[in-house]
């Protein structure tokens, strides 16, 4: 093996799927690109990592609710868009082409584009480390959507899409939740 540069270790760690979130903060929604998820556990709970860096960061501490849109590849280049400019002075959905449909749970919107929504309520925020974890409330999937890829960004600019599904399921049966 050779040395790898410590400064660009994350991009061997960080290809989890990239996602839009929606937040309102009483006046209007905005959506930020967020590509450093996590799945906590198999109760519908997650993390995100975000902070007062991102403008939308302040509704969601506020309102402590947002939705996790979940785009697939055909969205890559609005993804990379919405997270190359800011809520602060953008109507991003009227500027990609988006439409806000309102949630059920939440008063943060979803997105009919992507391929699913989840509407969730924040729990907790770590403001050491900018990790908000937040519990799922209700879940959506568009079954019509012919393209399902998701892609994951690197860190450096550029990015992996989901390829051949590999089916372990019945090996790992006693490990998943019932109803997987």
């Amino acid at each position: 093996m050779q040395r790898f540069a410590l400064g660009k270790a994350f991009t061997l760690l960080e290809s989890g799927p990239v996602v839009l979130v929606t937040t309102h903060d009483g006046d209007k929604a905005n959506i930020m690109t967020i590509s450093w998820t996590m799945v906590l556990d198999f109760s519908a709970r997650f993390a995100i990592a975000t902070g007062p860096w991102n403008y939308s960061y302040t509704a969601l501490e506020v309102t402590r609710e947002c939705v996790i849109a979940i785009p697939a590849v055909d969205m890559l280049d609005t993804v990379v868009g919405i997270g190359t400019c800011t809520g602060q002075d953008t109507d991003k959905f009227q500027k990609f082409g988006l439409t806000a449909v309102p949630g059920k749970q939440v008063r943060a919107p979803l997105i009919k584009e992507c391929l699913a929504n989840i509407e969730c309520r924040v729990e907790d925020i770590v403001d050491p480390h900018g990790i908000v974890v937040l519990q799922g409330v209700a879940a959506y999937l568009d079954r019509s959507r012919k393209e399902r890829r998701l892609c994951h960004a690197v860190g450096d600019g550029s990015f992996i899409v989901d390829g051949r599904r590999m089916d372990r399921r019945t090996s790992m049966q006693s490990k998943l939740p019932a109803g997987v």
